[in-house]
């Protein structure tokens, strides 16, 4: 007979096992996901594409970002750059590239739409209807575009496809603010992005999004992305409600990330995790488990013991040895750093997740973002 002790003990180690085999689980899925397409594309090969980039403000890497798009080894493509503000820094840049490249059309479209409290959807509203081509893709200022971009965006596209899309990946980070970054974007969030899609459960990324322009036009064009204050939220919503799935590339996109501080990383972790509990609080509500910090460290205190403290320290190498497999079997950015960068991450995951459900005010550069879904009616094509 096991004694009160004992039976704490084994209880606790069973549901941190439980923990464990579940993220491992996760990981194993990802891996076998990543740089798998499934299916053959049936995406028309050289159709036309009309690249739109909201612009707002110089980075680190903004001159590399944005001359990368026109350097895209594709036939037939244009480039729509949007920005709020005539007056905004970055507006120079991208007069320059535009008139060192001739060769790919490209405009820049000043002004937004208010639509929403969403300032990049906002951005995006003329130059998704000033574009010229029946494929649109809706593409961050940060993305780090190979030569074969647009390709790698066409390929997983199947006849039940209502869009395709790329979860970001931290890379380049310059300090350990950006390496907590990579472990946030990477082994965390693109992980669960890529078990989800494996298991039929595709949901959308804003970073990079591959639209068939008639299938969003049917159906409120780019305007209807406003009855979430996500529009990559409110993209897998209609994507759903249409009888579609959401595809991932078969490798995601980096985004360079540079210097971060801790309050960088926070204000943004923080920022989406208020979204996704507002936009999809079922599957936001089992978030604090997915770190080992908080689930071992209740079980210890709950029963202390020599034994259950060598079985968690098992448990918690076996967690992130496989993250960091998952990582190298990606290609993704590793560093000595990086194990550090696991721990602190999960010893914050539970005060962004308490904090995600305490308030739902965000800031976003500078705008107050009000987070609570509306109705928007479609406004016809």
């Amino acid at each position: 007979m096991l004694d009160n002790a004992e039976t704490g003990t084994l209880l606790a180690l069973s549901l941190c096992a439980v923990l464990t085999l579940l993220n491992v689980a996760s990981l194993a899925l990802a891996a076998s996901r990543i740089g798998r397409r499934p299916g053959a594309s049936i995406f028309p090969q050289g159709a036309p594409i009309s690249l739109v980039r909201p612009v707002c403000g110089l980075e680190t890497f903004s001159e590399e970002m944005l001359t990368r798009g026109f350097r895209l080894d594709y036939p037939a493509y244009e480039i729509l750059f949007c920005v709020a503000d005539r007056t905004d820094p970055i507006v120079p840049l991208v007069e320059r590239l535009m008139a060192a490249h001739p060769q790919v059309p490209a405009r820049l479209i000043v002004g937004d739409e208010r639509i929403s409290d969403n300032p990049k959807l906002n951005n995006c509203v003329r130059g998704w209807e000033a574009a010229r081509h029946d494929w649109v893709v809706l593409a961050d200022s940060n993305v780090l575009m190979q030569p074969d971009y647009l390709q790698r965006l066409q390929a997983p596209w199947r006849a039940d496809t209502g869009l395709v899309c790329s979860t970001p990946i931290g890379a380049r980070p310059h300090n350990f603010g950006a390496e907590l970054e990579c472990a946030f974007l990477n082994t965390l969030q693109a992980r669960w992005q890529y078990a989800g899609e494996a298991l039929g459960l595709g949901f959308a990324q804003g970073k990079s999004m591959l639209w068939h322009k008639p299938f969003l036009e049917a159906r409120g064009g780019i305007r209807a992305l406003a009855a979430e204050i996500a529009e990559d939220a409110a993209a897998t919503k209609l994507v759903r409600a249409a009888g579609a799935r959401v595809h991932l590339v078969a490798s995601p996109f980096e985004q360079p990330l540079g210097r971060r501080s801790f309050r960088d990383v926070w204000s943004r972790q923080l920022r989406w995790a208020r979204l996704r509990r507002v936009t999809f609080p079922l599957f936001f509500a089992p978030e604090i488990g997915t770190g080992p910090v908080l689930p071992f460290g209740l079980a210890l205190a709950c029963a202390p013991s020599p034994s259950l403290a060598l079985a968690l320290i098992g448990l918690a190498a076996l967690w992130y040895g496989a993250e960091l497999a998952l990582a190298r079997r990606a290609g993704w950015h590793r560093s000595p750093r990086l194990l550090l960068a696991f721990l602190v991450r999960d010893a914050v995951i539970p005060a962004l997740w308490a904090s995600a459900w305490m308030q739902s005010a965000i800031v976003w550069r500078g705008n107050a973002m009000d987070i609570r879904p509306k109705v928007v009616r479609p406004t016809p094509a």
